[in-house]
């Protein structure tokens, strides 16, 4: 698959989602076979007012590509500015939220309310897309709520504009992540542009990822919560799409090694109070589906070092 100049070994991609696709979890996905990734979301006024933050959830390792980086705001000036910022940051991509949900952002005019302009959004591509000299992607909802299914014309005036694919989560902005994903909007969508279209909702296992590819005729698929605590479901699926063999989930020893694989790079990358406090999540995710795992996901939920998330593994391991 191609998004504009960029090659991709794989269709299967890891979706952005903020306070959790960050550096770690990208690459630890990436080594399960993803075929492409995006950053939590980055704040394109933030970053040109020189916020620290916003430059660190930017950072893309040498094993961390391609991936995209993740641009929200409703300035087309600014977002132009932020994608420069983005690009110099060696992002693949330049991906604009317009799929937001979150109070704070959509409240603002930004993420999944642009769709309620689709002559703004418009221009948001134009200027990004005229910034930069690497390929520009939109991420998009089915609408804002269910009296403003507009997806079909919003995909159409971002490629018109210049967008080099389009991402579309079959949900209103209304829905959140509640109900259930519309592949009808997506195949609509996939129908109506001639760059490549990204089904993103519901994708959790090979079943549920070949109905979305055989329905709705996308290029891709993203994958989004069902590979939290699972990163491994990119090779599964990767496996069954593109050798046509169906293997299985990790031991549950295997798990938790990639557990700690996984904290201890965010432990390094954040240091260890911090990542500990950024794992608990993570570790809870990993323990789903254990023996004793409400207990143990409470004990999770207490750790305070990598020494006693190792001490937590082993207590698991003796009662499997």
């Amino acid at each position: 698959m191609k998004i504009g100049s960029l090659s991709l070994s794989s269709n299967i991609f890891l979706a952005p989602l903020a306070g959790i696709t960050d550096k770690a979890f990208r690459e630890i996905c990436q080594s399960y076979s993803a075929g492409y990734c995006e950053t939590e979301m980055v704040s394109a006024k933030a970053l040109t007012f020189g916020d620290k933050k916003s430059f660190e959830l930017m950072e893309i390792s040498d094993n961390n590509h391609p991936c995209g980086i993740q641009i929200f705001g409703n300035e087309p000036d600014i977002m132009a500015q932020g994608a420069k910022f983005a690009e110099k940051y060696n992002a693949d991509v330049i991906d604009i939220n317009m799929g937001c949900p979150a109070p704070k952002v959509a409240n603002n005019g930004c993420g999944s309310a642009l769709m309620k302009n689709p002559k703004l959004c418009g221009e948001i591509v134009r200027a990004v897309k005229g910034a930069v000299d690497i390929p520009v992607t939109v991420k998009i909802r089915k609408g804002f709520d269910d009296e403003n299914i507009n997806a079909v014309e919003v995909a159409k005036i971002c490629a018109e504009n210049g967008a080099d694919a389009i991402i579309v989560h079959g949900r209103t902005r209304q829905q959140y992540y509640s109900g259930q994903c519309d592949l009808d909007i997506i195949k609509q969508v996939k129908n109506s542009v001639s760059v490549p279209v990204i089904g993103n909702g519901d994708v959790k296992d090979i079943k549920s990822a070949e109905k979305m590819f055989s329905y709705t005729n996308c290029d891709g698929i993203m994958v989004a919560r069902a590979a939290l605590g699972a990163p491994w479901i990119f090779k599964i699926l990767n496996e069954y799409f593109q050798n046509g063999i169906i293997i299985q989930e990790p031991s549950k020893e295997d798990k938790l090694n990639i557990m700690i694989k996984h904290i201890e790079q965010i432990c390094k990358y954040k240091g260890e109070h911090m990542g500990i406090l950024q794992s608990r999540k993570h570790m809870s995710w990993y323990l789903k589906g254990f023996k004793g795992a409400a207990a143990f996901r409470n004990d999770a939920g207490r750790v305070t070092s990598l020494e006693e998330m190792h001490r937590l593994v082993e207590k698991v391991l003796e009662k499997q």
